[in-house]
């Protein structure tokens, strides 16, 4: 039994009722249950001031007060409840996350006009008469109608699905073969059928699957880590969870890291069950989300494709959630809330009674290390599916290539690219730089030029001839004199992108047709997704990439991966350097031989004898997480210690560090639980938008009560007007 399945409490009319809005209160605010009374998780509009707010009936009111002062809840909105769990679950990651209720809450009720009336739009079902014609087209569009047990579809859903015009469908509806109905804008999205035929699954997909299967159908708690090589066939094993939660009437949530990734699971999701579910991230309409949210809500949206934030959407059985590539570092929310949805996907489920599964061909370690101490089921996929093969792996030693200046593809590698594309063959060249360049010097005064509103570098980028900031995004044309001492024609830009790769490469390959993916050159999400459809389909000769091309891709003809500068992530002090390096670069060298077509890659590298590079080289990833687990656990990081930041922002240098100095020394909390302080010291960036920034760190035992000990020691200060400080729990970057 799901957490779902009490009936909520109900308050009557005049009965004084807690309300939580997401306006930055202390917390709920009492209010008279209007006429009529109201459900416990109610959606309600209430007064606050002189405007109106929206709010969740969160309990019974506190009272203490004349009653006679307390205002009515204005109104009742026409929306599901939030569930019981849901309300615990926002307490909880609030709890954990030292986040205020309200602004967990305004993560929950992101979707626009919540509180409108419907509007409404024409949607088409199958009619009762048979053209007086029948073509090939109107056939198809018959057969979708047929094919969905009377479900209306909009105008463009049913031409899309079909393959035709909309004159098509119109000229069916002059006929009466199709009915044309009003219809709420915000309907129930298309029944998923579980039963379908799923494709050929291999002895060791089949056993994952039924393992994942038997796991939904208990109805009870539990995570499992699938891990799978790069093109192992992870996706279709636990779309067969999906499937199994179906089956049992609960919904399944799954989150994906890059949007860009939609596009082609969709069309997965399409095929295995027969229509697409509702989709949550930024690339979706106003429309489609405050239509995903009501649905969803209702239990009439069985499954969500989205981003971490649908995480916060107010299900009403949530029966499985998926996190592919649940290593990406984009699950990591960095703004605003702080949190990471990989660990909140599990606190969800866990209160909910549902089943979560970790995907990922490199996971965290963090993952890796709650499947070793039994807290996570581990599964492993360790052959590509059906006749592909695991890359060849080799390194370019560049201390040996020689290379002219402001040159960066080798000539080993060149020849290996023009042998590719001699063949027919694709050919991807990996650099995890946006931009043209990252750096642009003055030779003759040596100015680098930074931000003015931060202190970060601009980056050029020549294809929109701007200098961009890539921290608080700040643009400004590319000078042609030095801002700093006037010189002329002496700014020089030092140092790769990938759209300085793509110019090296247009000269390198002339006959190539080159196309660079790199998530600033989009306009739109749709855009990026178009060409990586038309890259996959053979458009391209040379793919040049940032990161965004390391996850989930399929490129049937891309047999070579190239990485120009498998040294850069090696660099600097954050802890998780040498995890995300090789993750990346095993992520990246996936992309090749994914098809019939045998692949190779190979890492332009100064370093090939660094542990790092021979572990990506040797496959031996087990060996890998024992020896980065052991040096984590002898120096007491995570995932075998806690780590929090604080950090602390001022337009005022002094005044923050000062501020920050204060803290540091009153650290007895912090103490008490046997932690210690680190800090102040400037961020590695240290000023962003105008604002100079100090951080501090703390670390702890793993068992130590961290959460109460920070709040306690924050508790403490008394904020100047223009100084914000922000925590973050289990930080997973250090800027």
């Amino acid at each position: 039994m799901t957490a779902s399945a009490s009936p909520p409490a109900f308050h009557h009319e005049g009965d004084l009722v807690a309300v939580l809005t997401a306006q930055p209160l202390a917390g709920p605010l009492d209010y008279l249950a209007p006429e009529g009374g109201c459900l416990h998780g109610a959606f309600v509009e209430v007064p606050l001031g002189p405007r109106r707010v929206l709010g969740v009936v969160w309990g019974a009111g506190r009272g203490g007060f004349d009653i006679e002062k307390a205002r009515g809840i204005i109104r009742v909105l026409d929306v599901a409840p939030m569930q019981p769990d849901m309300q615990d679950f926002l307490r909880r990651a609030a709890n954990y996350t030292l986040t205020p209720l309200p602004a967990m809450l305004r993560l929950a009720t992101r979707a626009p006009g919540l509180g409108n009336p419907p509007s409404m739009q024409k949607i088409y079902r199958l009619g009762d008469a048979d053209p007086a014609r029948m073509t090939d087209a109107r056939e198809r569009v018959l057969s979708v109608l047929r094919a969905h047990g009377g479900l209306g579809f909009t105008l463009k859903e049913l031409s899309d699905m079909a393959g035709v015009t909309a004159s098509v469908v119109k000229g069916l509806v002059s006929h009466g073969a199709v009915h044309e109905e009003d219809t709420p804008r915000d309907r129930a999205f298309p029944r998923l059928d579980p039963d379908l035929p799923s494709k050929d699954l291999t002895e060791d997909q089949g056993g994952a699957a039924a393992h994942l299967r038997d796991g939904v159908r208990a109805g009870t708690y539990g995570t499992t880590l699938l891990r799978g090589v790069t093109g192992s066939g992870k996706t279709e094993v636990y779309l067969e969870a999906v499937a199994e939660a179906l089956r049992q009437g609960r919904q399944a949530l799954v989150l994906l890291p890059e949007i860009a990734l939609s596009a082609e699971f969709l069309t997965r999701v399409e095929a295995r069950f027969g229509a697409k579910p509702a989709e949550w991230h930024s690339g979706v309409t106003m429309t489609e989300r405050r239509r995903a949210w009501k649905m969803v809500g209702e239990g009439r949206a069985q499954m969500v494709v989205g981003a971490r934030s649908a995480l916060f959407l107010p299900f009403r059985d949530l029966g499985l959630i998926v996190v592919d590539e649940e290593h990406d570092s984009s699950y990591k929310q960095e703004d605003g809330v702080l949190y990471n949805a990989r660990d909140m996907a599990v606190l969800r489920a866990s209160l909910c009674e549902a089943r979560v599964v970790l995907a990922s061909a490199t996971p965290s370690l963090e993952s890796w290390a709650n499947a070793e101490a039994g807290k996570y089921a581990r599964l492993d996929l360790a052959a590509r599916f059906g006749v592909a093969v695991m890359p060849d792996l080799a390194t370019i030693d560049m201390r040996a290539e020689r290379l002219p200046a402001n040159r960066w593809i080798s000539p080993t590698l060149q020849a290996g690219v023009n042998a590719r594309v001699a063949a027919g063959e694709q050919a991807m060249l990996f650099l995890n730089r946006r931009g043209y360049a990252p750096t642009t010097l003055c030779r003759a005064c040596g100015h680098q030029i930074g931000c003015v509103h931060c202190d970060a570098r601009m980056v050029e980028h020549r294809f929109q001839k701007r200098l961009i900031c890539h921290q608080c995004g700040e643009s400004a044309p590319v000078p042609t004199t030095c801002p700093s001492c006037g010189a002329e024609d002496r700014l020089a830009a030092v140092g790769p992108g990938v759209e300085r790769l793509a110019e090296e490469a247009a000269t390198l390959f002339p006959q190539a047709r080159i196309a660079v993916l790199s998530s600033d050159l989009f306009g739109s999400a749709r855009a990026l997704k178009d060409q990586i459809a038309e890259i996959a389909e053979g458009a391209a000769d040379i793919i040049i990439g940032t990161q965004l091309v390391a996850k989930g891709h399929n490129f049937p003809l891309l047999t070579l991966v190239g990485v120009i500068d498998a040294d850069l992530g090696l660099q600097g002090s954050d802890l998780r350097a040498a995890e995300r390096t090789f993750q990346l670069m095993r992520q990246v060298a996936g992309r090749a031989g994914r098809a019939e077509r045998a692949g190779r890659a190979v890492l332009q590298t100064y370093q090939p004898e660094h542990p790092v590079i021979r572990a990506i080289l040797s496959g031996d990833e087990e060996g890998f997480w024992r020896a980065e687990a052991a040096g984590r656990r002898e120096a007491g990081v995570p995932p075998y210690g806690r780590m929090a930041g604080i950090i602390l922002s001022s337009p005022d240098m002094q005044a923050v560090f000062d501020i920050g100095t204060d803290l540091a020394r009153r650290d007895g909390p912090i103490r008490a639980v046997g932690a210690q302080v680190f800090g102040p010291a400037p961020a590695p960036i240290a000023r962003i938008r105008g604002r100079h920034r100090v951080r501090l760190l703390v670390k702890a035992p793993k068992g130590a009560a961290l959460q109460s000990a920070v709040a306690e020691w924050i508790a403490q200060l008394r904020l100047p007007a223009q100084t914000r400080l922000t925590v973050d729990i289990d930080p997973q970057s250090f800027f």
